[in-house]
């Protein structure tokens, strides 16, 4: 990894979480409705920029690319992908991550540029611990 993947890593899941926390809401409340049309553009777009970057890799499902707009899907169907996504998400972090220094979690990056890495050529950027550690 990159200190620009980290930034998109963090981009892209923050996005997820705060769509799957509002969706899950509306979900709580009526299951069955439908995601509006307007909603479901700005998930599919967000679906579609996760797959590209968690590859084949860490994609929760291969043959599902983003909802069909014409087929709008139920609230809790969104709920289920976006949770499928962000546990991928999660499982990335921690292939990825490191614990130094006592309790501090850091990001594993390849030093770029006028970067100083360690002796293996390595930076590390400080996150939070992740949710699931590495098996």
């Amino acid at each position: 990894m990159k200190r620009k993947d980290v930034d998109e890593f963090e981009k892209l899941s923050g996005q997820l979480q705060g769509i799957y926390e509002e969706i899950s809401v509306l979900s709580k409340k009526s299951p069955n409705d439908a995601v509006n049309k307007f909603k479901l553009n700005f998930i599919n777009q967000l679906l579609n920029g996760s797959n590209g970057f968690l590859e084949d890799k860490y994609r929760p499902f291969k043959e599902f690319s983003e909802f069909d707009t014409d087929d709008v899907p139920q609230n809790s169907d969104v709920v289920f992908i976006l949770s499928q996504y962000l546990q991928c998400f999660e499982k990335m972090r921690a292939d990825n991550v490191k614990e130094r220094h006592h309790l501090n979690w850091y990001w594993v990056v390849d030093a770029e540029g006028n970067e100083t890495g360690d002796e293996s050529g390595k930076i590390y950027i400080k996150t939070t611990r992740p949710k699931r550690l590495r098996e």
